[in-house]
């Protein structure tokens, strides 16, 4: 579940298309098709969405339509990993990596409930009719919306302050632990139409307590030692 901010999908980041119908390029329709999407789902919600919604808020054809998407779902896929990519995006911009290590993660973790929260249409939309899709394309944009979330957090334990304060690299296994919990805690506030920016706190505390660097790992240095019982999950 990965959603735009306040520069919504289709409007910024690469999808912005600018002009009319007959100047435009290949790009600019499919970026005015992927916003028209984005606002028929705010408006109306993705199951009741058609394709004659879709290029009415794009100002544009059917014709256009069939000529970047093969349906609408297509279309949908797409948006979602146009969003995912402007999540990720958008909570690296908002880490200073020269903050100390807490600062970050509730940099991180304040943008990601801001983003979530400004778009809370789209957020319910991926909650869901993404198995609607079909269980191969919903697993491999699950898949690739984890993959997106663990390359960010391996940037974010791998940065100089991070290191210098005990932290290691995060592993999948880990990665995985983290966006679940969040991505549930998300999508049940969404489901009841709670405020998403209720799980601030507690997904701060919750992330400062997995991420808590290792003392004798300050500096980068290895592990002098390991404890016996579960090996440690970030390794």
């Amino acid at each position: 579940m990965s959603i735009g901010g306040a520069r919504r999908p289709g409007r910024d980041d690469g999808t912005h298309a600018a002009g009319a119908e007959g100047a435009g390029d290949a790009a600019s329709f499919r970026g005015r098709l992927l916003a028209g999407l984005a606002d028929s789902i705010r408006e109306r919600g993705y199951r009741d969405t058609t394709v004659s919604d879709i290029v009415r808020h794009a100002r544009t054809s059917r014709r256009t339509f069939y000529a970047e998407f093969p349906t609408k779902d297509a279309c949908f896929v797409e948006l979602l990993q146009v969003t995912n990519g402007m999540l990720r995006r958008r909570v690296a911009e908002a880490i200073d990596p020269a903050a100390p290590w807490e600062t970050q993660i509730r940099q991180g973790v304040e943008a990601y409930v801001d983003m979530v929260a400004s778009e809370p249409e789209i957020t319910l939309s991926w909650i869901r009719e993404l198995q609607s899709l079909g269980a191969g394309t919903a697993r491999r944009m699950q898949r690739e919306a984890v993959d997106t979330l663990f390359r960010l957090l391996q940037d974010v334990t791998g940065n100089a302050e991070m290191v210098r304060a005990g932290s290691r690299p995060v592993t999948r296994p880990f990665a995985l632990m983290l966006i679940g919990g969040l991505r549930e805690l998300t999508a049940t506030l969404v489901e009841d139409g709670a405020d998403v920016r209720d799980i601030t706190e507690v997904a701060v505390e919750a992330t400062i307590a997995l991420f808590r660097p290792v003392p004798e790992n300050r500096g980068g240095a290895p592990s002098a030692h390991r404890p016996r019982g579960f090996p440690d999950p970030r390794n």
